[in-house]
């Protein structure tokens, strides 16, 4: 999305026909013409709303969590969201007079729409943190970017796995039983095709089948993204939020890649005891 400055790009338009001091001279706009322009820009205005609701929700979360930590930041979330989802739905639907309340009407979709929209949205999410990535690697390097991304997917991770446990009910200390649930419910299974292969009492292996990431750097001609310290803390960080005692062994990822029939592999296991590590992964 393009930051606007002034709101009409010839210049403030004067609602009684033509164009007032330091707009374009030109032909008169027709009232249909001013409307349009208005509308386009309250359409703006709108997005410009929802994306500063992001920003500032998310800066609330990375502040309690370099205030407080990452576990107590996360609880404080729970709460924050959980009262803000149920208030911004009933201002919506009372500004647009909806006819039904919004998780019903999102319900009378259908599951098609709704797996559709589930997997734009899905992909949408990727695309923000490579839009993300792409803008620090610009202005700072690849090692800077790097060092970003791979902090922010352990952040990720970490919060990620509390929001599954909390929406599938998952007991806490729940073990591999817990994480193969969970895997299935965060946002990048609905864009990568995933299996999980090798399985144990003890451990067991994920295998993204295919990575939308490196499937794109291949039609690009560029070789595979080196993603191992990323997603070394991100899986790390995912599992110890299932399960502090769960470790995360990488098998095969960019750039050390030793299984060609998958983007890359993780196991997970319990060995021996329960004890929990004194430093959970996925600290904010």
């Amino acid at each position: 999305m393009k930051s606007q400055g002034s709101p009409h790009p010839s210049g403030p338009v004067d609602l009684h026909g033509g164009v007032a001091p330091g707009g374009t001279v030109g032909t008169v706009d027709t009232e249909s013409t001013v409307g349009t322009e208005e509308t386009a820009v309250l359409a703006r205005h709108v997005a410009e709303a929802v994306r500063q609701i992001a920003v500032h929700y998310g800066l609330w979360l990375a502040e309690a969590a370099h205030q407080f930590g990452p576990q107590a930041a996360v609880s404080m979330e729970a709460r924050a969201g959980d009262a803000l989802l149920p208030l911004l739905a009933r201002r919506i639907e009372k500004a647009l007079d909806l006819p039904d309340d919004v998780p019903t009407l999102l319900a009378g979709l259908g599951r098609e729409k709704l797996e559709r929209l589930l997997s734009a949205l899905s992909v949408s999410w990727l695309a923000a943190d490579g839009v993300w990535f792409r803008a620090v690697e610009d202005e700072r390097g690849m090692h800077d970017a790097k060092r970003v991304n791979d902090t922010c997917w352990s952040r990720l991770g970490y919060y990620e796995a509390v929001r599954a446990k909390a929406r599938l009910g998952l007991p806490e200390a729940g073990g591999l039983p817990a994480l193969r649930q969970a895997l299935g419910a965060r946002l990048i299974a609905c864009v990568n095709p995933w299996d999980i292969v090798e399985e144990t009492p003890a451990s067991f292996v994920l295998r993204i089948v295919q990575c939308r990431v490196q499937s794109s750097r291949a039609r690009q001609g560029l070789p595979p993204y080196p993603c191992m310290s990323g997603g070394s803390t991100e899986y790390a960080a995912f599992a110890a939020g299932i399960d502090p005692a769960i470790r995360t062994e990488c098998v095969s990822c960019p750039p050390e890649q030793s299984r060609p029939e998958c983007a890359c592999a993780w196991r997970f296991s319990i060995p021996g005891g329960r004890s929990a590590p004194e430093n959970t992964p996925g600290a904010f």
